[in-house]
């Protein structure tokens, strides 16, 4: 008896890609308001000058379903083509059904697609990209709807003024599908769960029961910074090499938006050229964890910075601690 494999495409690559930022725009003044710190603290450390929060309307099935949108019209596809959907998010407090599952229905996605969640942190879009990809080579999707969603602003503890002002939210998606040159490398990824508190949301079940409001968000900032600035520093050089590729070969550097020292600390690692399109989407953005790399490549995109067909790093880094990364065309 053989059982029979299912067999994909010999490549798979981005076919689009489409952004939803929250409406409310909160300035480094406006956070001083609610934070003891200054306006110039906040952009000397990180580089952030103002940060998107979602309103009361903007949950994130609503964002998730702007973006996908956006990302649908972009690659030309009908919906009905799209037969998997994962999503990257720590916001969906329901622990079932997943996100996925109402964001496919609010789309009408009539193929009644593969839909997952996934908990990736900073590092979910990357995550969910490299599984996007090898759904699509392996044959079990054609065309996959990858989106990192989250609302962090309102798991924010306003009484942390190291972390209050960096977290932001977004959503950005993506449809990965067939291709007939090769247009991903490999993912790089992994995990040190040794770290495990480095970053973490306090348990929302405990926090249900003991108060209302969402569970909030702590971080040990320097570690995370030490870590991304040496290990995950290294982990881009294995990603560019993955891909049989020398840091001279990129056209664009799109690592998560987490701070505009651990970007530079990372291009002075790689050493990359003075052409690379580096993103700081983080400047008028902040931290939108999962939805992080994929709002800084629609930003890229649509601003003209970048173009499609370019080669660009994508990396993604967090709470895990976990990290996942490859080179892309951009689509």
């Amino acid at each position: 008896m053989t059982i029979t494999p299912s067999v994909g495409a010999c490549h798979a690559r981005i076919l689009a890609v489409g952004g939803y930022r929250g409406s409310r725009v909160v300035t480094n003044d406006e956070m001083c308001t609610m934070i003891d710190s200054t306006p110039e603290w906040i952009e000397q450390r990180t580089g952030i000058k103002e940060r998107r929060w979602a309103t009361d309307e903007e949950t994130p099935l609503f964002m998730a379903v702007q973006a996908s949108r956006k990302a649908i019209e972009n690659s030309g596809l009908e919906p009905s083509q799209i037969d998997g959907l994962i999503i990257s998010t720590v916001s969906h407090f329901q622990q079932s059904p997943s996100l996925a599952v109402y964001v496919a229905h609010e789309l009408g996605l009539s193929a009644g697609p593969a839909a997952i969640d996934i908990s990736g942190a900073c590092a979910g879009f990357c995550y969910a990209a490299g599984l996007a990809e090898g759904m699509v080579r392996a044959g079990s999707a054609t065309h996959v709807l990858v989106i990192g969603v989250e609302t962090l602003s309102r798991m924010v503890n306003m009484e942390d003024r190291g972390t209050a002002f960096l977290f932001s939210d977004g959503a950005g998606a993506a449809i990965i599908g067939p291709s007939d040159v090769p247009a991903m490398g490999p993912v790089v990824w992994g995990s040190d769960g040794s770290q495990a508190l480095t970053i973490q949301i306090e348990d929302w079940t405990r926090r249900a029961s003991s108060e209302p409001g969402y569970p909030l968000i702590s971080m040990d900032g320097r570690s995370v910074f030490r870590w991304a600035t040496t290990f995950i520093a290294e982990k881009t050089k294995e990603a560019i090499e993955a891909a049989g590729l020398t840091p001279d070969q990129l056209d664009v550097f799109i690592p998560h938006q987490a701070n505009n020292r651990i970007t530079d600390s990372m291009l002075r690692h790689l050493k990359l050229p003075e052409s690379v399109v580096v993103s700081r989407d983080i400047v008028h953005m902040g931290n939108s964890s999962a939805a992080s790399v994929p709002l800084a490549m629609a930003a890229l995109l649509e601003s003209g910075e970048a173009t499609s067909g370019q080669t660009a790093l994508i990396i993604g880094f967090g709470a895990g601690l976990v990290y996942a990364g490859q080179v892309v065309v951009l689509p």
